[in-house]
C-alpha cells in the first residue's frame, strides 16, 4: 500500500504539468492565430484545475493512458482554418516532446547531486523523489506525444493528418471521430494499444536518458 501511495505522488506532479502544458499549448497557439475562445472560457491558464478531466485522470493510473478537457477551439477566426487546426493540433503533443527534453536534460544535471549526496539524511528526501519525478516525467510525457500523434480522430494525429488530406477526405476522416473513441477505448482495454506504442515510447525513453 506505501508502496503503491508513493508511486501515485510520484507520479501525480509530473501528469498534471503534463496534461496542463498539453491542453495550453492548444489554446495558446489557437489565441495567437487569432482565436479567443480558449482564453475567454479561462483556458489559457497553467492551473490544473482548469483542464483536468477526473475520469481521464484516473484512466492514466490504470490503464496507462488517459486525457484532459479538450480546449475549445473555433476554426473560423483562423485565416487559414486548415492549417490553423493543424497548428493547433501539433501543439499539443510538442508541448509534450518539449517537456521529455527538458526533464531528460535535469536527469543528467541533477543524478550526479543525487548520487553524491546520497545517504545526507534531508538530502535523500528532496533530490531522490525529484529525480524520479523528473524519470516519470520523461516516460508521461512521451506516452502523451506519441499516443495523441496517433491518425485516429478525435486524436491529435487524426487532426494533424486532415491538415495534410484534400478537403474532401478531411471531411470524410472528421466523420469517423466517435468512432475512433470506441476504437481507441478497445484498444487501450485489451492492452492491443500498449503493445503497439509502448516499443515507440521504450525507445524514445531509452533515446532521451542515454
Amino acid at each position: 500500500m506505501q508502496t503503491t501511495l508513493t508511486q501515485l505522488i510520484l507520479m501525480a506532479p509530473p501528469l498534471l504539468l503534463a496534461l496542463t502544458f498539453h491542453e495550453f499549448s492548444h489554446g495558446y497557439v489557437a489565441w495567437r492565430l487569432g482565436d479567443p475562445t480558449a482564453a475567454r472560457q479561462g483556458r489559457l491558464s497553467m492551473n490544473p484545475l482548469r483542464h483536468l478531466d477526473p475520469l481521464g485522470t484516473l484512466a492514466f493510473f490504470l490503464i496507462k493512458f488517459g486525457w484532459a478537457r479538450p480546449v475549445p477551439v473555433n476554426p473560423s477566426y483562423f485565416r487559414n482554418p486548415k492549417r490553423g487546426m493543424l497548428l493547433v493540433a501539433l501543439a499539443g503533443p510538442m508541448s509534450n516532446l518539449l517537456l521529455a527534453i527538458i526533464s531528460a536534460v535535469a536527469i543528467k544535471l541533477l543524478a550526479p547531486v543525487a548520487i553524491s549526496l546520497h545517504g545526507q539524511g534531508m538530502a535523500d528526501t528532496v533530490t531522490l523523489p525529484l529525480l524520479m519525478m523528473l524519470v516519470n516525467s520523461v516516460w508521461i510525457n512521451l506516452l502523451l506525444c506519441i499516443f495523441n500523434l496517433i491518425p485516429v480522430p478525435p486524436l491529435d494525429g487524426g487532426r494533424i493528418l486532415a491538415g495534410f488530406l484534400p478537403d474532401r477526405l478531411a471531411y470524410s476522416l472528421h466523420r469517423f471521430e466517435q468512432i475512433g473513441i470506441v476504437l481507441i477505448l478497445i484498444l487501450s482495454l485489451t492492452g492491443t494499444l500498449g503493445h503497439i506504442i509502448g516499443p515507440v515510447v521504450r525507445a524514445a525513453n531509452n533515446l532521451l536518458l542515454t
